[in-house]
């Protein structure tokens, strides 16, 4: 099981870490579906997702392509939105929400693939950050607390569609997932009974797995290579998503 537990940790971590949304969302069913109990696929999965965050982060920080001026409004609204989307969503109909989530990612899914949008960049100030670095928090951090979902899946596409260069898109949401990874595990840990020899294991694929994407993402890819990477994973979770509501 830990063989089998860690090859897919680091395929999929590698291939996630190069889009910026980090593996948690396919990582949990790998889990439970290998034995582990809910909780504690969940916790080790979001663990790991910050883990993996934080070294692509890293190698993104050194390459300059984290927009710092646009991440740190971006996090901080986040962080107030998130808890109003999840008492906005006590009210609603979950499958309802899902399945309008599923319409957005595929809707993402063809921008990626298709839309052209007029290369942007964030300029020397602070104004055109928060331009763009607000209203992409405000929807991120709301649509994941009403859904419970990863707040990455819709910074990414967001930021591409407004002609951000994909690879800081990604970059710059990579560090937005890490608060986000670790704001859900610690409200997992306390009911979950982490195994010692699956997180040591899978710990360790996960940083092979987030060092190899990071360079494939900054060393290796083209734009429009990212771009369609991006829309591959966006795609999966609809997939996923929509299988697991019929």
């Amino acid at each position: 099981m830990l063989a089998i537990a860690a090859v897919v940790t680091f395929v999929l971590t590698t291939v996630l870490s190069m889009a910026g949304v980090g593996a948690a969302f396919v990582l949990i069913p790998v889990f439970l579906a290998l034995g582990v109990e809910l909780h504690s696929a969940m916790a080790t999965a979001l663990l790991l997702n910050a883990i993996a965050m934080s070294i692509a982060s890293f190698a993104f920080i050194r390459k300059g392509l984290v927009e710092w001026r646009m991440v740190v409004p971006m996090l901080l609204i986040a962080v107030i939105a998130s808890p109003v989307g999840v008492h906005v969503g006590g009210g609603l109909d979950r499958k309802l929400l899902l399945w309008l989530f599923v319409a957005f990612l595929l809707f993402a899914c063809s921008m990626m693939l298709f839309y052209r949008p007029k290369p942007r960049t964030m300029g020397g100030s602070m104004k055109s950050g928060l331009l763009l670095g607000l209203p992409v928090g405000a929807a991120a951090g709301f649509v994941g607390g009403l859904l419970g979902v990863g707040g990455g899946n819709i910074i990414v596409p967001a930021l591409v569609t407004a002609g951000l260069e994909p690879k800081r898109a990604s970059a710059s949401a990579s560090f937005v997932v890490i608060f986000a990874s670790l704001a859900g595990f610690l409200a997992h840990i306390q009911i979950a009974n982490l195994g010692p020899a699956l997180l040591g294991t899978t710990a360790l694929a996960t940083a092979a797995g987030a060092s190899l994407g990071a360079w494939l993402a900054t060393e290796r890819l083209r734009a429009d290579q990212l771009k369609r990477i991006i829309a591959l994973v966006l795609l999966a979770v609809a997939i996923k998503t929509a299988w697991g509501l019929l």
